[in-house]
């Protein structure tokens, strides 16, 4: 695999040719990766590790007021380094020990059926590359902040684990582009920005609201609508703003039932069944 970076001209990066050409050297370790081999060190900067430190920590801040119990759970038992980058192997040795998951370096954004197929075989595919410097507070591409504080920490709990497994069977039963991209959307509302009440207090669970400090912010003066997987998988979202609507659950426990079962009957039956072409 060849590596080749390409920044949109809004990339808080673009015009910065020292981190476009870190961003290459990251990409390239990720592209010359072929599974079985030992993932590649990434010899992060002083400056990379102190980014690493101010949104870690800040994160963590609000994950105390704000993630359901089970993403707190399972941050504690992958206790990630807070002085550092964390590499990416030995997030991978911690998280298979938990729950039999792996992570996988890539060089950056890989095709869907790709991304989500690698879940059916419990491997989660992670970028190594650490956001721009100027915003560190925001990335408009997954990086290793959101690869790790969200996923990794989800990937910790052997029931979020689950969900992910589940939803990646799910996308394999896809054939048609409109069924895959309908599963996108039910994804993009549960696993990357769900929402669910804990003790009457609405409490984040999706790796994208848990590593996006300003969504953290915000996503209690979102649009809450009840949970409905039909509306999920039929509303569009725009990724370069804070999501104005979000879907809730009555309970965790409710949530980890109905998400579980969607994704083990999604399939293109489900999908003509229930759109009928609305999608």
């Amino acid at each position: 695999m060849e590596a080749t970076l390409e920044l949109p001209r809004d990339h808080p990066g673009f015009s910065d040719p020292e981190y476009r050409g870190r961003r290459q050297e990251i990409a390239e370790l990720g592209a010359a990766y072929r599974p079985g081999d030992p993932i590649p060190v990434v010899r992060y900067t002083a400056e990379e590790d102190a980014l690493w430190r101010l949104v870690s920590s800040e994160l963590a801040a609000k994950h105390a007021r704000v993630a359901c119990t089970e993403y707190l759970t399972g941050a504690a038992s992958l206790v990630l380094p807070t002085e550092r980058v964390p590499q990416l192997d030995e997030v991978d040795r911690r998280v298979n020990e938990l729950t039999g998951f792996h992570i996988r370096p890539v060089p950056g954004l890989v095709p869907v059926r790709d991304f989500y197929g690698s879940l059916a075989e419990r491997t989660f595919l992670s970028t190594q590359y650490v956001r721009h410097h100027s915003v560190p507070f925001y990335t408009p591409e997954p990086d290793i902040v959101h690869e790790i504080v969200g996923h990794a920490n989800m990937l910790a709990s052997a029931t979020f684990a689950s969900l992910y497994e589940k939803a990646g069977r799910a996308s394999a039963r896809t054939h048609s582009a409109e069924a895959l991209e309908f599963f996108s959307k039910v994804f993009w509302f549960t696993l990357e920005f769900g929402v669910v009440r804990e003790d009457g207090e609405l409490k984040a669970y999706g790796a994208g609201l848990l590593s996006s400090y300003g969504e953290l912010d915000e996503f209690p003066d979102a649009e809450i609508r009840p949970w409905d997987v039909v509306a999920m998988g039929t509303t569009p979202y725009d990724i370069t703003h804070y999501q104005p609507v979000l879907f809730e659950a009555g309970s965790f426990v409710e949530m980890v039932v109905r998400l579980g079962t969607f994704f083990s009957e999604y399939d293109e039956d489900w999908y003509r069944s229930h759109l009928e072409g609305a999608a």
